[in-house]
């Protein structure tokens, strides 16, 4: 095993090279999606991954049941969530790479996770599965079969908040609210996913792809400090709520923030699919303040 954990990111060669020394110290887990076309990851899986990598499904595996009024994509139980990843032969302490092919975008929800589950031993490969074939490793269409796993949760190393502390938060104002969507959808153009436009009044605008430079790497921990502090303007990290369309993408938002060293931030899970759909709750529209 080895003796340093890979805690928020690992490059495509510190991944080659861990495999190399010692492939059964790592879980790797293939967490590619398309919100479009659900099928789509699990496919492209099918017809190549990494070697060792099994397939992690958004909804099936990285979701819990949807109400209606709990959002797209609201979180598993930790016991189900426990369950699918001993299943899949995480032992405790084992070191995770999550990877897709989206920036990072399905990769950082798992990563989120499993530091709910308290497991801090999980990074996401910087530049997904662009960046391991362009380092010229190789792909497989072996389908693992691990033995079962001994994981098992302990102490959550990330928190959550509900729709009510937000509610709160309008009036309260002692949190800062970071939406992660893309302009247009924060603005409350464009919206093709949730039935109703715009944001959570007072919520700042982060996209998550301004967290990566242009060959889909994660920037430097300096810049997005740089950047994160000019978004939050004197606000402590600890005070931050992250949120999104559906509770995924603000966890890239919570990756970089990790990276950044800023800690603490809470994660919105429900995000504005659940927000929205409760038409007693306010809605904001227009550009970032």
């Amino acid at each position: 095993m080895p003796h340093t954990h890979h805690t928020t990111l690992i490059s495509a060669d510190e991944l080659a090279e861990l495999l190399a020394a010692a492939p059964a110290g790592v879980a790797r887990f293939d967490c590619r999606f398309d919100l479009a076309d659900t099928g789509a990851g699990e496919a492209a899986y099918a017809a190549g991954h990494i070697p060792g990598a099994q397939y992690l499904h958004l909804d099936r595996d990285l979701s819990g049941r949807k109400t209606g009024a709990n959002g797209r994509h609201p979180l598993p139980s930790r016991d189900a969530l426990v369950a699918t990843l001993a299943d899949r032969g995480l032992r405790q302490g084992q070191q995770v790479v999550a990877y897709d092919a989206q920036g990072g975008a399905y990769a950082a929800r798992l990563w989120w996770l499993l530091r709910w589950l308290g497991h801090d031993a999980v990074a996401v490969l910087d530049g997904g599965l662009q960046a391991w074939q362009a380092a010229g490793q190789p792909l497989t269409r072996e389908m693992p079969q691990p033995a079962r796993g001994d994981f098992r949760a302990s102490a959550p190393l990330e928190s959550t908040v509900d729709a009510d502390a937000v509610l709160a938060n309008l009036t309260s104002r002692t949190r800062t609210v970071i939406d992660a969507r893309a302009p247009d959808r924060y603005r409350g153009e464009n919206e093709t996913i949730d039935p109703v436009g715009g944001h959570i009044p007072g919520a700042l605008n982060r996209f998550f792809k301004d967290n990566l430079t242009a060959d889909g790497r994660f920037k430097t921990g300096r810049e997005l400090r740089e950047q994160f502090a000019e978004l939050l303007a004197g606000a402590e990290p600890n005070r931050v709520i992250l949120q999104c369309g559906s509770g995924v993408t603000a966890c890239h938002n919570a990756l970089a923030l990790e990276i950044a060293g800023l800690h603490g931030a809470s994660l919105y899970p429900g995000s504005w699919s659940e927000w929205s759909a409760d038409p007693a709750r306010p809605v904001a529209t227009g550009p970032n303040p």
